[in-house]
């Protein structure tokens, strides 16, 4: 009877979590869209910033922002990967390795801007790239490093060893066996890591202010050593830098909805690839 009196606290209280989680993100929507709605417009997503962002619309930022995150996804990603692979598949299981995964998960809780001011200290400055779209991607991809290789090395370990086993009793090679019996059935958690890496570095701000995002820049970047406009950053100049914030408090409202639709665009197309993918394996 006290088993159950405790069991069912614990069904109570992991249920109340998970219902006020819900309410707080819901509450978090309805707070951006009951604001952001109004301004949302055909000519508030397509258009150029004019007077000082108090009219037109936020294009280059959301280019900026898509171009930003699939240039970091595309460096971050495969690096990840390899590495999840190596520390896994490869690496001896000593002191060493426990040190490499205690510093990826130690650098998955660094502060976004100490990111900023090593993307600023290397990128920039040493090796000369000045504040650019590239720079500003590097910088992003070496912070969701971490996030991707810890997620990644958790898709290939829960992946069981009697699959890599059977493989080596074929007569399989290592790489064999990570790359048709190992891989496959890890790409779908890698996925998942990868869009909750992508979630992040789309909504951050400190990292590429100091690396590439430009306060005002009405063109789209025409290649990889032109600055950038970005929603974060053009949210974060609407809603506590701008001159006139209570002119401009409707546009932030609305960049702030644009971005979450975007971050949650990017997220759904990852999901759909997953379940592809997921759907082709079985098969």
């Amino acid at each position: 009877m006290k088993k159950q009196t405790k069991q069912q606290v614990f069904l109570l209280g992991v249920t109340f979590a998970a219902f006020f989680s819900i309410a707080v993100l819901f509450f978090a929507l309805y707070f951006v869209a009951r604001d952001g709605l109004g301004v949302i417009s055909w000519e508030f997503i397509s258009a150029m910033p004019r007077q000082r962002m108090t009219a037109g619309g936020i294009w280059p930022a959301v280019a900026g922002t898509v171009y930003v995150s699939a240039l970091t996804m595309g460096f971050a990603v495969p690096l990840a990967v390899f590495t999840a692979i190596y520390l896994n598949e490869y690496a001896s299981k000593g002191w060493v390795v426990r040190m490499i995964r205690l510093a990826i998960r130690n650098l998955a809780g660094v502060p976004s801007i100490v990111y900023g001011l090593f993307g600023l200290g290397l990128f920039v400055s040493t090796l000369r790239l000045g504040h650019s779209l590239l720079a500003a991607a590097l910088t992003l991809a070496v912070m969701a490093l971490p996030l991707i290789v810890s997620a990644s090395e958790e898709a290939l370990k829960s992946i069981p060893d009697s699959f890599r086993e059977g493989s080596f009793a074929l007569g399989a090679t290592r790489w064999q066996t990570v790359r048709y019996q190992v891989l496959p059935l890890a790409i779908p958690g890698m996925i998942t890591g990868s869009v909750l890496a992508l979630a992040r570095i789309a909504g951050e701000t400190a990292p590429i202010i100091l690396t590439g995002a430009a306060y005002f820049y009405p063109l789209i970047p025409q290649s990889v050593s032109e600055q950038f406009m970005a929603l974060p950053y053009h949210l974060y100049i609407l809603a506590t830098q701008h001159e006139q914030v209570q002119l401009v408090r409707p546009l932030a409202y609305g960049t702030a909805l644009v971005l979450l639709m975007l971050v949650l665009s990017m997220s759904l197309g990852a999901i759909l690839v997953r379940s592809h993918v997921r759907r082709k394996r079985d098969w």
